[in-house]
């Protein structure tokens, strides 16, 4: 349990997931998309790209702006930050964060916790 009383759900192997890239996720109405770093931490971030609107965000290009893990949207180029959402470069549009979901790794087995 989590420290806002949610239960995290299993959501996939660590071994499905393919280090820097993302795989979406369906929690109940939440699309989530979770991503395993090169150093094997798993971050999970909303499927939803803000700026185009299409479930896209588990496609998008994982990098890193001094050494903090970022997420390029594969639309319209824009960047936020995995540990938090805050949006990095807006590409000339007003930055809009992501929601993040808190992630567990137990053993092999990928965790995460849905709030409404």
């Amino acid at each position: 349990m989590t420290a806002d009383g949610t239960t995290p759900t299993r959501v996939c192997g660590l071994a499905d997931l393919l280090p820097e890239r993302g795989t979406g996720v369906l929690l109940g109405e939440h699309r989530i998309a979770v991503f395993r770093l090169a150093d094997d931490r798993v971050l999970a971030v909303q499927q939803h790209d803000p700026y185009c609107g299409a479930n896209v965000l588990s496609r998008g290009i994982v990098g890193d702006v001094a050494g903090a893990p970022t997420l390029t949207s594969p639309m319209y180029k824009q960047v936020w930050d995995l540990t938090t959402g805050a949006c990095l470069d807006p590409v000339g549009k007003e930055p809009v964060d992501l929601r993040t979901y808190p992630v567990a790794v137990e053993g092999e087995d990928v965790l995460v916790a849905v709030t409404s």
